[in-house]
């Protein structure tokens, strides 16, 4: 490298650039972020302010610390490079200029390599200027070139960059320091220098696809720590190697060119990126193709552009139906593409050939054939089969079908099935096979969408489709249906009213003649023959029916034919009844109320008549002649032609309810007319007209409805009250039975039994026990006196008397001896219920029996069966227990 020179002009201290020009040498590419140089302003006082700037503001940035940093990446032309530098006091606003000429580094090319591998020797620059004091240094700022250091070297290190040295070395002992990124900043320990002799070393080899550029800055201190020399800025620039691949972005590529596209068409970019210098040729890619698979119709159907990456077509015959997608291998190189000493990769990219309109659909036969039964709808006769080449179920496959031809009613439409493509021919109006036995129909088929332009087929495909009407027996029809006839009413029952008869549309088929019958006669007024279909009334038709409506009655009939399978036809015969004066007017209301004098007393009455006009009103309203009270009470008057008013012809009536017969005649030829009684309630009223007296709601009685109302209100209130009264009896016997009705496990009666007190022990007793076998003779109609005693002292009365039993001793017969004292028991009327506690008399004295304890069983227990106690109930349960049950 070049000694590195500058050249500036004295100054004397003030405010401002050194310098009016500022030169410097800097490599010749220069990339974005670079830093170029560092420019000095100097400030007298120290606190200003200043912004830098730059005339060219899109190529060169200034930092605050006035460091010149490259905004691109540019390459410097032969001539210098020259812009302007400005420094502006933000509070004063002044403003100073210095400008910059840059010169690219210098080329060596007769140089040695020995003389290219000497190390640069940096030296802080001094001055000496004269005034009258002694000689003083004036110090000045060096723009350092930036050191050019390649990637990847191999050593030996540390490697040997620059030497940095100060022209007071000589008479100064100094200490050499470098400082930023790569020294004493992370990544540290990338750049040493010898503090004595000021050699600055790479420690390793350097990767520029990590960091581009190291900014260091150079130090001259004595052995005090003292700065003796500014520090001066030291940029070292990491030269890129060729030393990454490309890289695509996806190591396969999608896209997609319809079928038939024209040469030059547009298909997809494929990207790749290089870690390298984008700016130098190990960065520069180039693109090109390596295989096609297939490679028909040509090997050849695409391109790429190889610097951008652009596929596109090239060659045409792009065809789906034969080719529905092609495989490129792309391979990108660096070093512009050079086969020998560029890195290449590569790539996949798949084209998708999307399908276009060039295939019309292509019926699969000349002619279909089909059927259909007659009167069916929503049937599909006859399946229509297309072909169509381009990709299914895209509106380029997709067929619509349309009937050119041969259905002038439009009975037949034609649905498209989603799935297979077929048209479907369907019915959608009733067919008579008597009127058409064949439809033939001409079809077209076409797709959703028009074909491509420049096609060279017909836009749509015909066919023909034969259709076959099948006949069916059909059911019979009435004729007229409804059919309406006009009658009068009160025609008698077994007159002939009308003929309604059908007819059988199956003229082509061999059955019989057809059968009548009746389906619906609400009011059963009618019935037809079976066979010619005469309709004769069975009743009165009576227009003033329930089941007559606005003066129509309405019945159904059927016919039946024998066909197979056999079918019927229902017909409405509608009648239209025409009135007749029938039926006589009526008054309503039944009931009314008047009031017992003269004034107010009017009654308002209407007449009611089931017939119409003419033969209902005007009516006319009269009292009959007799009873003469009538008359002679009342007096009526006609208001309207439906009303009149009735009202007392006497000043006073007393209180009551009266009958009061009226005559109405209505208007019809010959006049109907009839007397209907009012029932009139005569009261004391009021000023107002209302009844005031208690005794008219007595005279008025209670009413049929009423009277039962309260009848059945009584009826149920005793009903209720009996209930109460026996479940009240029910639960009291019940009561009564729970008490004893114990279960014989819980009765504690079975444990522990009161009964008279016998005394100090059985030999202090008086009881003569020889009545338990041998009791003395007394009269069995002997009645127990009444009394209450308690159960702890002697009687004081006769002691009873129990029936005789025999004189021969039944030693151990102590089931004889129990019975016959239960039946005793049973027997006295004296007795309490069974249920009850018995309270047993006195036995007496004198008993031949003796002890209890003396009691000796006639045979051995082994000999005696007591088994017959388990059938005494629950009382002799443990009894039971204690003899019974065999050798247990």
């Amino acid at each position: 490298q070049a000694p590195i020179k500058a050249t500036c002009e004295d100054l004397s201290c003030k405010t401002g650039f050194p310098e009016d020009v500022h030169s410097a040498v800097v490599s010749k590419s220069v990339h974005g972020g670079q830093p170029l140089l560092n420019v000095r302003f100097r400030s007298c006082d120290g606190n200003k302010k200043i912004h830098f700037g730059s005339s060219e503001p899109e190529d060169f940035r200034v930092d605050e610390d006035g460091m010149v940093y490259a905004e691109r990446s540019f390459q410097l032309s032969a001539e210098p490079t020259e812009f302007v530098v400005s420094a502006q006091d933000k509070e004063t606003q002044q403003e100073w200029q210095m400008r910059v000429k840059l010169t690219p580094e210098p080329t060596f090319t007769g140089a040695s390599e020995k003389d290219q591998r000497k190390i640069e020797e940096i030296i802080f620059p001094w001055q000496q200027y004269k005034h009258s004091s002694p000689l003083k240094r004036q110090k000045r700022d060096w723009v350092i070139p930036p050191i050019n250091l390649p990637e990847n070297s191999k050593g030996p290190f540390p490697q040997e960059l620059v030497r940095i040295r100060s022209d007071r070395d000589k008479s100064l002992s100094l200490r050499y320091s470098v400082t930023g990124p790569g020294a004493d900043q992370p990544p540290t320990g990338i750049f040493i220098i010898n503090p004595i002799s000021g050699q600055l070393s790479v420690t390793k080899p350097l990767d520029r696809e990590q960091i581009a550029s190291f900014h260091l800055r150079a130090h001259a201190v004595d052995v005090n720590g003292n700065q003796v020399e500014n520090p001066i800025d030291i940029v070292i620039n990491v030269i890129d190697m060729n030393d990454n691949r490309p890289e695509f972005l996806h190591q396969v590529w999608n896209g997609t060119v319809p079928e038939g596209s024209k040469p030059g068409t547009y298909v997809m970019t494929v990207t790749a990126i290089d870690a390298d210098d984008p700016n130098a040729q190990n960065g520069m890619l180039r693109y090109r193709i390596l295989s096609q698979a297939p490679s028909s119709p040509s090997p050849n159907m695409f391109t790429i552009n190889n610097e951008t990456g652009d596929i596109i077509t090239v060659a045409a015959g792009l065809d789906r139906e034969k080719v529905q997608q092609y495989t490129l291998i792309i391979q990108a190189t660096d070093m512009e593409g050079n086969p020998t000493y560029g890195l290449s990769n590569t790539a996949t990219a798949v084209i998708a050939v999307t399908d276009v309109n060039d295939n019309p659909p292509e019926f699969t036969a000349m002619t279909f054939y089909g059927e259909v039964p007659e009167n069916r709808v929503d049937v599909i006769v006859a399946n229509l089969t297309v072909t169509d080449k381009d990709q299914p179920h895209t509106p380029a496959w997709n067929a619509l079908y349309r009937m050119t031809g041969g259905d002038p009613t439009g009975r037949f439409t034609i649905l498209t099935d989603p799935n297979s493509n077929d048209g479907l021919v369907t019915v959608v109006k009733p067919i008579d096979f008597e009127t058409n036995r064949m439809f033939v129909l001409t079809v077209a088929a076409e797709n959703q969408v028009p074909l491509a332009k420049g096609i060279q087929h017909p836009p749509q495909s015909t066919a023909t489709v034969s259709i076959t009407v099948i006949d069916v027996n059909e059911s019979p029809y009435f004729v007229p249906n409804p059919k309406l006839v006009r009658q009068e009413e009160g025609l008698m029952a077994g007159s002939i009213l009308t003929t309604f008869t059908a007819q059988d549309p199956d003229r082509y088929m061999q059955q019989t003649s057809l059968r009548y019958s009746k389906l619906s006669d609400p009011a059963n007024w009618l019935k037809i023959d079976p066979v010619n279909g005469q309709i004769t009334t069975t009743a009165v038709l009576d227009r003033e029916s329930i089941y007559v409506q606005n003066n129509m009655y309405n019945a159904t009939f059927l016919a039946s034919d024998n066909g197979i399978p056999p079918m019927s036809g229902t017909g409405t015969l509608q009648i239209y009844l025409l009135d007749i004066n029938d039926n006589a007017p009526q008054v309503h209301p039944k009931e009314a109320t008047t009031c017992e004098t003269l004034q107010p007393n009017a009654i308002n009455i209407t007449a009611v008549d089931p017939d119409i006009d003419p033969n209902a009103g005007p009516f006319a309203f009269e009292l009959p002649d007799t009873p003469a009270s009538i008359k002679r009470n009342w007096t009526i008057v006609r208001i309207s032609g439906d009303h009149a008013q009735l009202s007392l012809r006497i000043r006073f009536l007393e209180a009551g309810i009266y009958d009061v017969p009226i005559v109405i005649t209505d208007s019809g030829n010959p006049h109907a007319s009839s007397t209907s009684l009012l029932k009139v309630k005569v009261c004391q009223c009021d000023l107002n007209g209302d009844c005031t007296d208690v005794d008219r709601i007595v005279g008025a009685g209670l009413g049929t409805g009423a009277i039962i109302a309260i009848l059945l209100c009584i009826i149920i209130l005793l009903i209720l009250v009996l209930m109460f009264v026996v479940w009240m009896k029910r639960r009291d016997k019940e009561r009564q039975a729970k008490q004893l009705l114990i279960d014989p496990e819980d009765d504690v009666r079975d444990n522990i039994l009161k009964y008279d007190e016998e005394g100090g022990g059985e030999e202090d007793q008086d009881y003569d026990l020889s009545q338990l076998q041998q009791p003395d003779t007394v009269e069995p109609d002997a009645i127990k006196p009444v009394g209450i005693r308690r159960l702890d002292e002697r009687p004081i009365h006769a002691e009873p008397q129990y029936p005789v039993r025999s004189a021969a001793p039944h030693p151990g017969d102590i089931g004889d001896f129990i019975n016959e004292g239960l039946k005793a028991a049973d027997n006295d009327p004296t007795a309490p219920p069974y249920d009850s506690l018995l309270v047993f008399d006195y036995e007496g004295s004198g008993s031949t029996a003796g002890s209890l304890s003396s009691l000796n069983s006639s045979s051995s227990g082994g000999e005696q069966d007591y088994d017959y106690l388990n059938d005494w109930g629950p009382r002799f349960k443990k009894l039971a227990d204690m003899y019974g049950g065999g050798d247990d």
